[in-house]
């Protein structure tokens, strides 16, 4: 489900979005420790080396796919499927609505609201979702 959001106009780059998405996130979250290190799962777009000097400043383990190595995998690998990023995931939730899927807001505080409650309905849809799942595997 969706943990930090941040938004620009559609002409702007991913990575430079990063440093707000990650400063968005309302839920502390625990520190991280060698034996439990936490990763950050991100596309080849990322791949540079101010977008690793970041992600390691939030003490996050880069997971970076780096340009080029989906398709040495697919040539090498018979049957390989590139894998689906969450973020991806995320962003067909959030298109499942259409005020965010095709933006009629002018002013970006409005467009912002939208995207911050289809988010808030994301995650009580999943929350529900997995009480509901654990209420039919107790009975």
């Amino acid at each position: 489900m969706p943990i930090g959001l941040a938004h620009e106009g559609a002409n702007r780059n991913d990575h430079l979005l990063l440093e707000g998405t990650l400063d968005s996130i309302p839920i502390r979250r625990p520190q991280p420790s060698a034996e439990k290190p936490q990763g950050l799962c991100l596309d080849k777009a990322y791949d540079n080396n101010g977008t690793r000097e970041l992600v390691s400043g939030y003490r996050f383990v880069p997971h970076i796919r780096s340009r080029g190595e989906e398709i040495k995998d697919k040539l090498r690998v018979p049957g390989w499927r590139a894998r689906r990023w969450v973020v991806e995931a995320c962003h067909s939730w959030l298109n499942r609505n259409r005020g965010v899927l095709i933006r009629w807001s002018k002013k970006k505080e409005n467009h912002l609201a939208l995207l911050m409650l289809a988010s808030g309905l994301i995650a009580f849809k999943k929350a529900h979702e997995a009480v509901l799942q654990a209420a039919s595997e107790a009975a």
